[in-house]
């Protein structure tokens, strides 16, 4: 090939916003002897049928659908826990919160966050030689040493908690709606809220607030913006990558600005995923013109959706929860109910993943660590134990056998949090308490324990309508070995290096970048960034 060719084919790449690819093949760029690349995007209280029945095309997702249909889609995928931190603490630990300690969010004033002795995913990677970023929610403890810089993240961008844990002045987020920050002397207060009033939400750059309240209405692009920037520059560097996105969507409040002049008059949640949809396929294009063929990019969700807040909320498909609707209350988000934790997930690896394969592998977020540090060729963390499992066969080798049993733990709904009453055993799903969820009506199921449990088979029932019959057969052959596997845990769980969290709150540790001005109102530029070495810089 001329070099004159070369130049034109370069020019026209570059023009299309993939020049790097080409200029690492013809110069000597990544190789399949490379350690691979990890992009993990999180999207937040998304329901399982929100892409579509059966994954058929929806009109709301086009471009995850087009990401599933280049890779595996599950279907039996399953967050850690139904809520927010509790979920987040075990992707980056592959630990159930009996064992790191994290077993309920954390709130805007809290002390603490994911046990500084738990060795995140972030850690383990950087050790290995990885860049590490992480932008979006966090929600794992940003006071002190508990923020992402501190937690194995070279680079840091975005809001420390869930996008209603603070005021805001954003017009158009008002689904439900959010009351602007006080600007006068004395913080507005409200009994009954859907969001905060005293404090604005802020948005961090690294260590630093460089927004606060932060403008939601921009912030899926300037997500975006990171992301691909991230990836470039880590790209650039000929250095390995992990990359982890904590989407603010499909959270309320969601954005009313995107409904103004769409003909069809969609929803607010319908113009949240399209949003989100956008923001996914930006990073996508990025790592398609990069570092295609070396990056393992993994959507998943982190819980069900958000009942109580009835058609702001996702769609949990089939997974009814039919038997706890008739008693009252959710059978989504927090509950151990399949509606509250079986979520989408879509894997993506141009000649590794198959494409347009569906896999019924039984999954969890609990597999994201060891399966990334496997591909990482790091090692676990020595001197405690993992609920997790590495899903490589179920990627790559055609594999449709994953957990043989999961355990759900209660998140929020009637239970201790934490507790391990919900088993699932291949097929069977056994509750050992039920209730304690708002419904969109505004009840609450009674909390309800059940000894012997209920017991359903999902595979017959999948709204979880009917339990099989106390005394049958069916019952009488799956009932002890749930309480075996259910005994065995908690036995493993008791020798093993639990931490411990401190979930004392305090005020003052409120993060503020002006707490001399009503609600810590500051707007300043970043200053911040992350080098090609990895090195935080201020």
């Amino acid at each position: 090939m001329t070099w004159l060719v070369l130049k034109v084919l370069l020019v026209g790449v570059s023009f299309l916003g993939c020049f790097y690819p080409l200029v690492d093949f013809y110069f000597g760029g990544e190789t399949r002897g490379q350690k691979p690349n990890f992009v993990i995007i999180l999207a937040d209280d998304m329901g399982w049928g929100d892409l579509g029945a059966n994954w058929a095309a929806a009109k709301d997702t086009a471009n995850l659908d087009k990401m599933a249909a280049e890779g595996m889609r599950f279907v039996d995928f399953h967050a850690a826990a139904s809520t927010c931190s509790p979920s987040r603490a075990s992707l980056l630990t592959g630990r159930l919160g009996l064992r790191n300690g994290v077993t309920h969010n954390f709130a805007v004033t809290s002390v603490g966050g994911l046990p500084l002795n738990e060795t995140t995913l972030a850690e383990v990677l950087r050790q290995a030689g990885y860049i590490t970023g992480m932008i979006g929610k966090w929600h794992l403890g940003h006071h002190s040493s508990y923020h992402p810089n501190f937690r194995g993240f070279d680079y840091y961008f975005g809001i420390p908690y869930s996008h209603d844990m603070g005021c805001t002045d954003t017009p158009g987020y008002n689904h439900p709606p959010c009351p602007a920050c006080p600007q006068g002397e004395r913080p507005a207060r409200s009994a009954d809220r859907d969001c905060y009033t005293d404090v604005a939400l802020p948005l961090y750059e690294n260590l630093s607030i460089v927004e606060q309240p932060v403008n939601l209405s921009s912030l899926a692009q300037r997500y975006a913006e990171k992301a691909t920037q991230f990836i470039q520059r880590a790209s650039t560097s000929r250095r390995p990558f992990l990359l982890y996105v904590g989407l603010a969507h499909m959270h309320v409040p969601l954005t009313g600005t995107q409904l103004s002049g769409d003909p069809q008059g969609r929803t607010p949640y319908a113009a949240g995923l399209r949003e989100m949809d956008s923001l996914v396929a930006q990073i996508k294009d990025k790592v398609d013109c990069t570092a295609k063929e070396n990056t393992f990019l993994w959507f998943i969700g982190d819980n069900g959706p958000w009942a109580q807040k009835c058609e702001l909320a996702g769609s949990v498909g089939p997974f009814a929860g039919s038997w706890q609707v008739r008693q009252g209350g959710s059978s989504a988000k927090q509950t151990t109910w399949e509606g509250g934790h079986r979520v989408p997930a879509v894997a993506y690896w141009p000649g590794r993943v198959p494409v347009n394969v569906t896999s019924t592998a039984l999954l969890s977020v609990l597999d994201v660590f060891p399966t990334v540090v496997a591909l990482a060729g790091a090692s676990l963390p020595r001197g405690r134990r993992f609920d997790g499992l590495d899903a490589s066969e179920v990627l790559f080798g055609g594999s449709q056998t994953g957990h043989e049993v999961l355990f759900h733990p209660n998140s929020g709904a009637a239970g201790e949090y934490g507790a391990l009453q919900t088993v699932r055993l291949e097929r069977y799903k056994a509750f050992f308490i039920t209730g304690g969820a708002k419904a969109c009506d505004g009840s609450v199921g009674p909390e309800q324990h059940h000894e012997p449990p209920l017991i359903f088979n999902l595979e017959d029932d999948v709204a979880e309508a009917v339990p099989l019959e106390r005394g049958g057969a069916e019952y009488e052959r799956v009932l002890p070995r749930v309480r075996e596997a259910l005994a065995s845990v908690l036995q493993d769980v008791a020798h093993d290096n639990i931490s411990r969290v401190d979930y004392t709150r305090d005020p003052s540790v409120t993060p503020c970048c002006n707490p001399q001005r009503t609600a810590c109102r500051c707007q300043t530029t970043p200053q911040t960034h992350v080098s090609t070495s990895g090195n935080v810089r201020h």
